[in-house]
């Protein structure tokens, strides 16, 4: 059976992007030290995306990823040549999007986008990505099943935080696995529902 997992990689004191971010840089300065993990040579983290990206049927994300991201991506979307669906949650469709993209985009909700990825996916998972308020939407509307951080071993000490703002109810986790290595601490928790 699929789960919907959200995504994210983060610093140890909980940003999600540095400060002074710009269109040049929209991790904030500093911020793609967040992804290293991912683009590294370090065999575990190499290991942990390959098998993510196995076990994923359809990613969704929210249109400011999209819109920071387009001109890395191309086409193909965030799983390069393994071109897996991405449903963006938007309030407009962009004006121009790329030629036989990966990309739907969503314009009446994250419920829609999730039933329209879970159609993508098959019983793979479905992965929520990028993107603090998309991810947040589900989180609040418990349509979530774990929550994967990848913590970096790096203090921004200002920027975006992904949990603020996410209701004053408590959400019970529990460790699912941990994997240590030196780029990233990789925790993945189930959501107790």
């Amino acid at each position: 059976m699929s789960k919907v997992i959200f995504d994210m990689s983060m610093s140890l004191d909980g940003y999600i992007r540095a400060a002074a971010h710009t269109p040049e840089e929209p991790l904030g300065q500093g911020g793609e030290r967040l992804h290293q993990w991912a683009g590294g040579s370090d065999p575990a983290g190499i290991e942990l995306l390959g098998t993510a990206i196995a076990r994923a049927g359809a990613f969704i994300g929210g249109r400011r990823t999209y819109d920071d991201s387009i001109r890395f991506w191309g086409a193909d979307g965030p799983t390069g040549v393994a071109r897996l669906p991405l449903f963006i949650v938007t309030h407009q469709i962009p004006a121009t999007v790329p030629e036989n993209g990966v990309y739907t985009f969503v314009t009446d909700g994250i419920e829609s986008a999730l039933r329209q990825a879970k159609e993508a996916a098959a019983e793979k998972d479905i992965y929520v990505m990028g993107g603090w308020d998309v991810g947040r939407q589900f989180l609040r509307a418990g349509l979530l099943d774990q929550i994967g951080l990848h913590v970096v071993p790096v203090l921004f000490g200002g920027g975006l935080r992904v949990f603020d703002h996410i209701g004053d109810e408590h959400i019970q986790l529990e460790v699912a696995s941990v994997v240590d290595t030196p780029p990233a601490t990789h925790l993945m928790y189930n959501i107790v529902k």
